[in-house]
């Protein structure tokens, strides 16, 4: 085992102590802006004169505590609208929690004024999201999905914890991979997936790019960064941020560009 993967583990380890600090912070669910006065519909950001609401969507066994950094890197940049989404841990289908953020980004953007948003999805995730981006016509919604650590094309470690039906889901053969490997050729959504040599849960680790020749995808290789790591290393919220602006500057349909790398080892 490499040096840089030893430092991977240590720091995952390191982190995974301080999120079971922080985990009873974010196990209820986080309670919505108090609503504008009516008399301020008028002045609700739109399209064109506001960035768009961003929905961070945490992975499996966990809650929106996991993006406090994060969060605080996005509204630091110009992002206003930042939210995170929880589901429940006895969520037994990915779909009903694909159809939950359905109904949470229909509220955020009557709330907020506009069209669409962006989603960051860590892990599990990333993969409700695309499966609602795919499955379930999200992409009129979705503007740009980024996907952290997301087993897209299936994971090999989730056997060892297939005794959730979530976790099965998530492996090479389930029925929800299989949808996503369908045809979409009218998926409007840019995707911009951050994978990582160095993350010991994605076997073999380029599962977790996005590989469809129907998807606006871009792929970002990172090095030297765990599983846990990925939603809280500084570099990589630098990169989030990066690849939504970078986002909102090309046209609606552009060939997949080719993969970026960056270390932070």
């Amino acid at each position: 085992m490499g040096l840089i993967r030893l430092r991977a583990i240590a720091l995952d380890l390191a982190i995974l102590a301080g999120h079971l600090v922080l985990y009873p912070t974010g196990v209820l669910p986080e309670r919505p802006p108090a609503p504008p006065p009516p008399d301020a519909a008028a002045r609700l950001p739109t399209d064109g004169r506001a960035r768009r609401p961003v929905v961070l969507l945490h992975g499996f066994i966990d809650n929106r505590s996991v993006f406090v950094l994060l969060r605080r890197t996005l509204r630091r940049h110009g992002r206003q609208h930042v939210e995170a989404l929880n589901y429940s841990p006895l969520t037994c289908d990915l779909r009903t929690a694909a159809a939950l953020l359905a109904r949470h980004i229909e509220e955020v953007c009557a709330r907020t004024g506009h069209s669409q948003v962006d989603v960051v999805g860590h892990s599990l995730g990333g993969l409700i999201a695309r499966y609602y981006v795919q499955r379930l016509g999200g992409d009129h919604r979705v503007h740009s999905l980024v996907t952290l650590g997301t087993p897209h094309a299936g994971t090999r470690s989730a056997p060892l914890l297939s005794a959730h039906p979530l976790v099965r889901q998530m492996c090479p053969d389930s029925e929800v991979i299989a949808e996503l490997r369908r045809p979409a050729p009218e998926c409007r959504t840019r995707m911009i997936s951050f994978w990582s040599d160095a993350d010991q849960l994605m076997i073999p680790a380029e599962t977790a790019r996005i590989d469809h020749p129907d998807v606006i995808s871009r792929n970002i290789r990172v090095s030297g960064v765990g599983h846990l790591a990925l939603p809280v290393h500084s570099a990589v919220a630098a990169g989030v941020l990066a690849a939504l602006d970078a986002a909102d500057e090309t046209p609606d349909r552009t060939p997949a560009e080719a993969p970026d790398t960056f270390s932070v080892a």
